[in-house]
């Protein structure tokens, strides 16, 4: 039996675009075994994976991990983060791997220059690069999600409005220029004039409050309330998802939802665009700003102190996109 190990620390959305991988490799390879190692904290997004044998969890301790790995005698590395911790770690394994080809020049080509090289390729599509001496193809069929049974949350005890449906509006994003002012996301709560669920961490608590206050009444505030399994199982259940570029983007995705997805600072062009949602799905961008993109990551504050990136994104429209789609949902 071949043994496998694949990588990826982190994030959500990142790993989450790995399920491919995983799923390809499993059914089209003979009779596999694969191993997974990503940071503890990210352990929920896998652990009900068909496809995954084992599960290993990196907790910050580099060398101890070397150590758990090592005994595993794999046959492969399949490194899909590529950085200096992984790099380590096959270094220190000594076993045949492949890693991603991170594209971290033309990147840095368009965020300083706009120099536009990128391939017109998703990221799943260059994670399946890395699979090609196996002989392993996309099977096409997007991306996995599984939700453990004790993760599903019994949305009867909410509002009526929401028992017939409602959008998840995910106001999240790890740098603040990926994310909408609150006072925008309100407004587009308000032209919806729709079930809202806004989705986020603790960290985004405090904002989603402040977007439920100047909203109409039937806006909940979902941010920190719930795991990461249990916000699945909210998008799972909802009619559309509005979103930033962010992890719930990509489990809204493996859903197949109608993604309405609302760019900043960063850029599809990066490739993690929605990856198989929706036929409906649908990206927003504010249109001809030379200063955009300005990281492949985002930052804390605008670099030209003006985020026209976000601020300039016409409202109406987004909501009466939204109101479209859930119209088409409720057929």
């Amino acid at each position: 039996m071949v043994r496998y190990l694949i990588i990826r620390l982190s994030s959500i959305g990142d790993i989450v675009l790995t399920t491919p991988v995983v799923r390809c490799l499993k059914k089209q390879g003979d009779n596999p075994e694969i191993h997974y190692l990503t940071k503890k904290e990210f352990e929920p997004l896998l652990i009900k994976n068909p496809y995954i044998d084992k599960i290993h969890t990196f907790n910050g301790d580099l060398f101890q991990t070397i150590k758990t790995l090592r005994v595993e005698h794999f046959d492969y590395i399949i490194d899909l983060h590529n950085n200096i911790r992984t790099f380590i770690i096959k270094n220190r394994l000594r076993h045949i791997d492949f890693s991603l080809n991170k594209l971290n020049i033309k990147k840095w080509l368009l965020t300083s220059f706009g120099i536009d090289r990128l391939p017109d390729v998703h990221l799943v599509d260059r994670y399946m690069e890395t699979l090609n001496l196996f002989e392993i193809e996309n099977d096409e069929k997007g991306l996995d999600y599984f939700i453990p049974v004790e993760d599903e949350v019994d949305i009867s005890g909410f509002p009526d409005p929401f028992l017939k449906g409602y959008v998840v509006f995910s106001i999240g994003g790890k740098h603040n220029t990926k994310k909408m002012p609150a006072e925008k996301i309100a407004n587009i709560c308000n032209l919806m004039n729709l079930p809202v669920m806004l989705a986020g961490g603790e960290e985004d608590r405090e904002t989603a409050e402040e977007i439920r206050k100047l909203s109409g009444d039937f806006v909940f505030n979902a941010c920190g309330k719930y795991n990461i399994n249990q916000s699945a199982s909210l998008i799972r259940q909802s009619k559309l998802v509005l979103t930033h570029d962010t992890g719930l983007m990509h489990i809204a995705g493996a859903f197949k939802k109608n993604i309405i997805s609302i760019w900043g600072s960063t850029d599809p062009r990066f490739g993690m665009y929605p990856y198989c949602p929706g036929n409906y799905s649908r990206i927003f961008e504010v249109p001809n700003l030379k200063c955009r993109p300005c990281s492949k990551l985002g930052f804390r504050k605008c670099p030209r102190k003006h985020f026209k990136c976000m601020t300039e994104h016409d409202e109406s429209e987004i909501a009466g996109y939204a109101r479209e789609l859930f119209s088409i949902s409720m057929k």
